[in-house]
């Protein structure tokens, strides 16, 4: 393994690419840890693998017109997003709807890689990330995912929570169920696709599922998990990016295990026994009405 002397680091730091990609991950840390809660409390852990597959077909609509590869990508996960948002109203709408957009979204996706005769492999290639790679308008996203999802969930923070919990109670309770989900998923598809850039596809859980897993062990209500997720996020994306650059290794990678043992850690913390049922549920009394 080769080791970064700490002049040398230093001047690492001094890079724009590097300065760009560790803003990034900062930004990633507010935003994307946040819908990793999301995630989690909707249950539907094959989003970023269904939103995967949609945005390699927003990769190759992109190639196809020439368009930018990635804002099309970001589209088209959107609007998948809004799509399958109606199906939340069964109790398993979600969970099946995203095992039928994956096969959908890669067979149209394949289709049109056929027809166009664009390289597949540059496709695909798009999907694997490189944080040093990040551009101007990823950190924008970014910053963007930073400041309009936690102001969501603050904003609407006791309707989320009734939602997270149990989606009948909201109903009963007034909150608007549909609108409310159809930001969420929105929110959510559009996270998850620009987490792509930084990490790969096959890698996004190291900025939103694993610290928001490990911020539901050791939060008790919405609020107090969303600020762990948060915390975590952070504290893994800068010291994981540090280690890499260190030891001269892939920083995708050493974020995802950076982050699998702050969550591993996390779990080796007694839990109550019924605090995981009713996380969402403490943030606030439900309506009367």
């Amino acid at each position: 393994m080769n080791t970064v002397a700490a002049a040398d680091l230093e001047e690492l730091l001094q890079l724009v690419p590097v300065q760009r990609a560790g803003v990034a991950l900062l930004l990633a840390a507010v935003g994307l840890p946040v819908i990793g809660v999301v995630i989690v409390g909707l249950d539907i852990m094959p989003v970023r693998f269904a939103m995967m597959h949609v945005a390699l077909l927003g990769i190759a609509v992109g190639l196809l017109t020439g368009l930018d590869p990635m804002l099309c990508a970001l589209v088209t996960c959107a609007l998948a997003g809004a799509g399958v948002a109606p199906l939340a109203r069964s109790p398993d709408g979600l969970s099946g709807a995203m095992g039928l957009l994956m096969s959908l979204a890669i067979a149209a996706a394949l289709l049109v890689l056929a027809v166009s005769g664009v390289n597949a492999q540059g496709a695909f290639a798009l999907l694997w990330g490189s944080i040093l790679s990040v551009g101007g308008a990823d950190v924008w996203l970014l910053g963007g995912l930073a400041v309009v999802v936690p102001a969501v969930f603050w904003w609407r923070r006791r309707d989320v929570a009734l939602l997270l919990y149990d989606r009948e109670l909201a109903l009963s309770s007034g909150v608007p169920v549909d609108r409310l989900t159809l930001l969420l998923l929105v929110l959510v598809a559009v996270a998850v696709a620009g987490a792509i850039r930084l990490t790969g596809a096959l890698l996004v859980d190291a900025l939103t599922l694993l610290p928001a897993l490990a911020a539901r062990r050791l939060g008790r209500s919405l609020t107090s998990i969303t600020v762990w997720a948060i915390g975590i996020g952070v504290a893994v994306n800068l010291s994981g990016f540090l280690v890499a650059l260190r030891f001269d290794l892939p920083p995708g990678p050493v974020l995802v295990l950076t982050a699998g043992a702050v969550t591993l850690t996390a779990h080796l913390v007694p839990e109550r026994r019924d605090s995981s049922c009713r996380a969402y549920a403490s943030e606030s009394p439900p309506s009367s009405h």
